[in-house]
């Protein structure tokens, strides 16, 4: 086996990126985002609405040296980037509804055997086959839950082009940082529209690279834990050897039953996390400061809910916005805070009520959540939102 030779292309890379102003839509700006990253490798299978970061991909990535790969199905997808980034690639797969649903165990792969990758779902209408072509936000427990066990999991969700830009290339940069599968969470709406995007020169751009390790191959341990609580593990083909397994394992990477290693394990997964929940957790606030109302939205509907934040300041409305860009980890101690500041919460999202429920949980009873849905597969609008808030 040899290890992913990341230094190919580099000449093309410099001569291949055309930094300023693009129009530009949501899936090619994830695509040019990963490749700015430093992704050199992906493994798909096309469907939409996801399909256009794939078409990107596959045009874009043979000009910097890296490697298209259209599979089978969404199993073997994920299960290719798991393999590629074992070997030392930077790694990235785009999917959407029944696809993402097909990549869950091998997404819990990713999570116990700590391998960076970056997964795409551009979320369409559901359950099952559903709606190919119109939007839903129907997948953020999905993106939580999906795969089995106890587990965290990092979960972004833009709501322009030019974040989802940014987004792509930080969700990189986490899951290399802290050696776990990051999700973007986009959906329809987002991935479809068009706006305007500045492209940066890629070396201005803050890319973070996995750590190796230093230590000769014949004192090494793959999952032996530094103060950091993230492993430094090799890439395969570099004369380490190791073992990487799905089942719970000690510091060797081999399967252990015993109960203390498992449970010392399961705690480390968490707690990489939480101590990096600074780094991670990103929200925006809008119009907050002196908010009797507080908007909790996320992705498209967070678009719509500023909109009737701008209108309902203008009636005289105290109102804000509490955008999630980041979604899981969940900013918990954020919500609790503005649930006593608030008379009244609002969370306007496309699905029957999920993230709701979260909010109704952290605000304890402090102030009402009421919930604004909507799934008939059209996009949220201000005037709807407007109406639930007039009526409280």
């Amino acid at each position: 086996m040899q290890a992913f030779d990341n230094s190919r292309g580099i000449g093309a890379r410099k001569a291949n990126f055309t930094p300023g102003l693009k129009l530009m839509s949501g899936n090619d700006a994830i695509a040019e985002g990963a490749l700015y990253a430093g992704c050199r490798f992906y493994a798909g299978y096309p469907i939409t609405p996801s399909s256009e970061v794939a078409e990107t991909l596959a045009k874009r990535l043979p000009e910097l040296g890296g490697y298209f790969l259209q599979m089978e199905d969404e199993i073997a997808s994920m299960a290719a980037i798991l393999g590629a980034s074992l070997a030392g690639a930077k790694v990235m797969t785009a999917t959407s509804g029944p696809g993402f649903s097909l990549k869950q165990e091998n997404i819990g792969y990713g999570c116990i055997a700590e391998i960076p990758c970056v997964i795409v779902n551009v979320m369409r209408g559901g359950p099952s086959t559903g709606v190919p072509t119109k939007p839903s936000q129907g997948d953020v427990m999905q993106a939580r839950w999906g795969t089995h066990g106890d587990h965290p999991i990092v979960v972004f969700t833009p709501d322009s082009i030019e974040e989802l830009f940014w987004e792509t290339v930080r969700a990189f940069n986490i899951a290399e940082r802290y050696r776990t599968p990051v999700i973007l969470l986009a959906d329809e709406i987002i991935g479809h529209m068009r706006e305007r995007l500045f492209l940066p020169k890629p070396a201005t751009v803050n890319v973070q690279n996995r750590r190796r390790p230093r230590r000769d191959a014949g004192d090494y341990s793959a999952y032996q834990v530094p103060r950091s609580l993230v492993p430094v593990i090799p890439d395969y083909g570099e004369g380490y050897r190791f073992h990487v397994t799905g089942l719970a394992h000690d510091e060797t990477g081999f399967p252990t039953n015993d109960p203390a290693v498992i449970e010392d394990q399961i705690l480390r997964l968490h707690r990489k996390i939480d101590m990096g929940f600074n780094d991670i957790v990103k929200w925006e606030a809008y119009d907050l400061e002196d908010a009797e109302i507080v908007l909790v939205s996320y992705g498209s509907s967070a678009r719509a809910a500023r909109a009737a934040v701008t209108r309902l300041r203008a009636s005289g409305k105290k109102v804000g916005l509490f955008r999630l860009k980041t979604m899981w980890p969940f900013p918990e101690q954020q919500i609790r805070k503005l649930a006593k500041q608030a008379k009244a919460i609002v969370v306007p999202e496309m699905n029957m009520g999920q993230i709701v429920l979260e909010v109704e949980r952290l605000a304890g009873g402090a102030c009402p959540v009421i919930a604004v849905n909507r799934v008939d597969t059209e996009m949220l609008s201000p005037k709807q939102i407007i109406k639930a808030v007039k009526e409280l």
